[in-house]
This record gives structure tokens, C-alpha cells and sequence, in this order.
């Protein structure tokens, strides 16, 4: 078998594998990597030794069946026999649901959230977004932390439990999505900076130096990200990448890195025969990140859209904190020109910031699929002192309101796991550091940062306790009473709804009308013959309609259509779609 890795400032490499040794020779036509011959199989352990020091994993390894320090394991891909015939599923008239294997389910194995699918596809959503799969400290995190970005973490069951969950999600008709970290990687475990200039201290991120995307040595750099994302899509068979924090990618070659690889997702599309895609996390409110890169864009294919979360996080709670403050003012007003617009921020002026923030969307050439929409994900939760989710503090009609909004407005929806049936449950920040002095310091510094708003130290859970991420996990037991059976029916009628009526998955934006009243506390918007209506308020709101014909086609609370008089009596706290004709 051969063995090659990229290693340019050893004088010399070894190979460790299965106890044996073997000196690996330098590639004349690439500089900087070794290469060479040994007897591996399918689970065979290995390492490289620079220069006489100790064996580290692989870079490029496929699995690390003993954690982010132990030797690599050969993967042979070809081992599994794939059961699901798949063509593959596009992002325009997507529903994604995000998915923490390791709370999804007690166990919080790939294989258990495999048996869970049917739920998703009874639901209705299309695809799963699985947050970060690369093997991590321990056996517990939200998974930012990983290592070896071409690996699945061991205990969610490692590569074969990944394909086998992949190709159950296929048989049900749901595509898979991954979450994957090209910004940093983890503090435990990561030895890339031993083989080579994996990173730089041209720039600093929040994590430290920056992945090496510009500097001397970052062609393989980036290289190494974009076999590693071409890796998952292919081997894997994955639908596409979520991709952290793009703004924290540091970049400043005529060529972007994000450019770079949406070209070779292309590529890797047309060569398998089916559609794959990119979703960038941005708060950049750039749509240059999203215009195809005929059109002079990066040529990625839709980005989260953090403005209309908290535009309709203020309308639904009141919260003015920290960056909510820029939509607190008048929340209803914010949301109208998200829903019409795209960003709230599109080159006004942040208070959060200190500047101007933004640039207009195109709106007669961006379709609206190519933002995610959403009222919860993992970061608003679990970023919050104690993980509560909305459903902690607002009223199941308030919930049905954020449901409407999200599921019929001109965005793709995305919902947390859980939301669909107003979770009990929190989702916490947790982690499972073995580095003593590492987990000494996330809990410190994760009270330090609660006690700046208030939070006594006692109330912000530790993250090291295994019970935080207990927690965390979902109660199966929820969806089969009252409220949490009603929200759920809810969720799976306006999801319903998007298939029945053409008008929720129209990829247009200029055409979207929108009516608000900020003190009565209504807001209702038009996509073509299909009219929503939401009071948040707790009295009934007498909403103008028109005198069109209607039919009500959901509503949270029975409503009547709209009279002789064109309005819409809504009840509080309330919401309703309907037809017009």
C-alpha cells in the first residue's frame, strides 16, 4: 500500500505501521512530500515520525479509532457495499434540520440517530445537517474542537457508521448535509503545525494564529481542505457542506479559498452525476459569498442569515442585549425588510458594531433559497448562559408564529432538533476535555464570560459535567403528548404546505409584500396568492386583507377569512395562512 504525506521541513520521515517501520523516500515531483510502500490492510495502525521524534497521526487520516492522539487507522472506502441507488438532492425547495449526534439520542451514536430518520421524513424536511463529525477530546462536545478533518469521531461509531447512516437517510429520501471547520482546528491533539505551515501569524483569528490560507506554503493548505471536503462528498456520499464561520477564514490572494472550492465542488458534481452544495456561515451580510462566480461572486450556494433570526428573536421575546439591540428598536420593522430584502444590515449603521455593517442584496437576481432561514440553531441556544430554548419561555402559540414564519417565508428553512415539537429539553454547551488544565480553563472562562451579564456562578452550567450533556438530549417521549404532539402536527402541516403550494418555494424576493403594525403587534406578508398572518400580540388583531376570496389553508387557532370588510380577525398569539383567489 502506499503511504505519502506532506512533511517539507523534516530531513527525514518514517512510517510506523503495524510495528513495523520504513523509511520514506522524498517525491521528485513534489516538493515537501514523502512517500512510500508497506504491507497495510483495511484497520491497520499507523503514524509518521519527523526526524527521529516520536509517530503522529496522519494529517489526512481517514479514522483515529484511539482518539485525536493515537495512531491512524487505514480506511479502505471500497469496503462498504452501499445499499440506497442515490441521484442526489438540490438546496432550492430544501427543508434542513440540524442534528447533534451526540444528543440527538441518549446513546448519541450515529447508528441510534439512524434509527431515528423516520421521524425526519414523516416531518417532512429534506435534509439533515449533521454538525461536525471530526474526532474531538473525549467522547462528548458540540464538535468545533476536532482534528484530523478527514476522520469521523469514534465514539459516534467512525466511518462505517457514517455510511450506514447516510445510506438509510437516502433510502428515506432525505439528503445529508456536514458541518465542517476550515477556520481552526482543535487546541488537543492537532500536530499539523510538526509536519508543516498549516498555520500563520500573518493573521490572528479568536483561536489563535489562522489556518495558512495565503502565506508562504498555503497551496497545500489549502489543497489539503479541499481533498478533505471533496472527500466527505464523494466517499461518504454526501448531498453537502455547511461550512464554519467563513468570516474567520483569513484570505487575501487574488484567488479566494472559498472561490477555490466551490470550483472544485463543481467539478465534483458533474463527475459523480448529481447536485452538490455549499452553505457558508457568514455575518458578513455579503452576497458576494452567495453570486455565482460567473456573475464575479465565490459561487457558493446559500449562507445562514443570522439577520432574520434576530429580527424575529426580538419580535417574539422582547431581548434588546448585545447585538439584538440593532433590531430592538422596532423588531417588526426589522423583519418586514429581512423578509423583502435579505439582510437588515445591507451598509447601515450598527450600534453593535460601532459601523456600518452590510451590503444590498440583489434582490431581482439573488433568490431567496439562497439564504437559511431560522428562529433557533445550535449557536442561539447553546451560546445562552443556561441552553434555553425558545420554548423555555414563549407560549406554544408565540412558537406556532416563529414556526409560520420560517417555513413560509421566501427562505430556506432550517430547524434545530427539537424545535419541531417545542423541546423541554436545553442544549447546553458541553465538553469532555482529558487535558486537565484545558478544562479548568472552558469552565472559567465560560463563567467569566456570564458573569459580565449577571450570572451567578453557580447558574451557568459546568461544561465538563457529564450531566450537562444529559441534559442536553432529547426526550423521545415529548412528541407523544400535549403541547409538544399539537406543535409538532403544526410543524408538519406548514411543512406540508411548501409542497402543496408553489408559492412557498418561489425563488423570487422583489415580489414579496409585507404590512406590519409595531405597537398592535401584527405582521403579515404576501408571496404570490398566499397570504400569513401572525399576531404576537396577546389581543385579537384586525389585520387588512383585502376582499379577495381566501381559504384558510392552516391556522394555529380557528379563524374565519376575511369579511366584506377585508379583514382578518387573528386571535392572540396566533397565526394563519391562507389562499386568495
Amino acid at each position: 500500500m502506499q503511504f505519502e504525506v506532506w512533511a517539507p521541513q523534516a530531513d527525514r520521515v518514517t512510517l510506523h505501521c503495524d510495528g513495523a517501520t520504513r523509511a520514506l523516500e522524498r517525491d521528485p515531483d513534489r516538493p515537501g512530500w514523502w512517500s512510500g510502500e508497506a504491507d497495510a490492510a483495511d484497520g491497520s495502525r499507523y503514524g509518521f515520525a519527523l526526524d527521529d521524534g516520536p509517530a503522529l497521526p496522519d494529517p489526512r487520516s481517514r479514522r483515529q479509532p484511539d482518539g485525536p492522539e493515537g495512531p491512524s487507522a487505514v480506511v479502505d472506502q471500497g469496503r462498504y457495499a452501499w445499499r440506497t441507488a442515490w441521484e442526489g438532492r438540490p438546496l432550492p425547495g430544501a427543508v434542513l434540520y440540524e442534528l447533534h449526534v451526540g444528543t440527538y439520542t441518549p446513546e448519541g451514536t450515529l447508528d441510534a440517530a439512524a434509527q431515528r430518520l423516520e421521524h425526519l421524513a414523516e416531518l417532512g424536511v429534506t435534509h439533515v445537517e449533521l454538525m461536525p463529525l471530526t474526532p474531538f477530546p473525549g467522547r462528548h462536545g458540540w464538535g468545533y474542537e476536532g482534528v484530523s478533518p478527514w476522520a469521523v469521531h469514534e465514539p459516534y461509531g467512525g466511518p462505517d457508521a457514517l455510511k450506514r447512516f447516510v445510506d438509510r437517510a437516502h433510502e428515506l429520501g432525505l439528503g445529508v448535509v456536514l458541518d465542517v471547520v476550515h477556520n481552526h482546528l482543535g487546541p488537543s491533539g492537532n500536530h499539523l503545525p510538526a509536519y508543516g505551515p498549516y498555520f500563520t501569524q500573518t493573521h490572528q483569528t479568536p483561536w489563535g494564529s489562522a489556518v495558512n490560507l495565503d502565506a508562504p506554503g498555503s497551496d497545500e493548505v489549502r489543497a489539503y481542505l479541499v481533498d478533505s471536503a471533496l472527500a466527505w462528498l464523494r466517499d461518504y456520499r454526501l448531498d453537502g457542506l455547511r461550512l464554519d464561520a467563513v468570516h474567520a477564514l483569513r484570505d487575501t490572494r487574488a484567488y479566494p479559498f472559498l472561490e477555490e472550492l466551490s470550483t472544485a465542488v463543481e467539478g465534483l458534481a458533474a463527475e459523480l452525476g448529481r447536485p452538490l452544495f455549499l452553505i457558508a456561515e457568514s455575518d458578513l451580510n455579503d452576497p458576494r459569498i452567495i453570486t455565482p462566480r460567473a456573475e464575479h461572486g465565490l459561487g457558493l450556494h446559500a449562507s445562514w442569515n443570522d439577520d432574520f433570526h434576530h429580527a424575529l428573536h426580538t419580535a417574539l421575546t422582547g431581548e434588546s442585549q448585545g447585538y439584538y439591540a440593532d433590531f430592538a428598536h422596532a423588531p417588526l420593522a426589522a423583519l418586514a425588510k429581512t423578509l423583502t430584502g435579505g439582510y437588515f444590515h445591507d451598509g447601515t449603521y450598527s450600534g453593535f458594531r460601532g459601523r456600518r455593517h452590510g451590503r444590498p442584496l440583489n434582490r431581482a437576481r439573488v433568490a431567496g433559497h439562497r439564504l437559511l432561514g431560522y428562529s433557533q440553531t445550535h449557536d442561539q441556544i447553546g451560546n445562552r448562559a443556561q441552553g434555553d430554548r425558545l420554548s423555555a419561555s414563549l407560549s406554544p402559540g408565540l412558537l406556532a408564529c416563529a414556526a409560520a414564519l420560517t417555513l413560509t417565508g421566501p427562505f430556506t428553512p432550517m430547524l434545530f432538533m427539537g424545535e419541531e415539537w417545542a423541546a423541554g429539553t436545553p442544549w447546553q454547551f458541553f465538553t469532555d476535555h482529558t487535558d486537565p488544565e484545558l478544562a479548568a480553563a472552558v469552565r472559567q472562562g465560560r463563567r467569566r464570560e456570564f458573569a459580565a451579564h449577571g450570572w451567578a456562578e453557580e447558574d451557568v452550567p459546568d461544561p465538563q459535567d457529564p450531566a450537562t450533556r444529559d441534559r442536553s438530549c432529547l426526550d423521545w417521549t415529548e412528541p407523544e403528548r400535549d403541547p409538544h404532539a399539537r406543535v409538532l402536527d403544526w410543524y408538519r402541516r406548514l411543512i406540508a404546505l411548501r409542497t402543496e403550494q408553489p408559492d412557498l418555494t418561489d425563488p423570487g424576493l422583489a415580489d414579496i409584500k409585507v404590512a406590519y403594525d409595531e405597537e398592535a403587534r401584527w405582521l403579515a406578508f404576501r408571496r404570490g396568492d398566499v397570504r400569513v398572518a401572525v399576531n404576537l400580540g396577546k389581543e385579537r388583531a384586525a389585520i387588512p386583507l383585502g376582499t379577495r376570496r381566501a381559504e384558510v389553508l392552516a391556522a394555529w387557532e380557528p379563524v374565519e377569512p376575511p369579511g366584506a370588510d377585508g379583514l382578518l380577525y387573528v386571535p392572540g398569539e396566533s397565526c394563519v395562512v391562507l389562499a386568495q383567489s
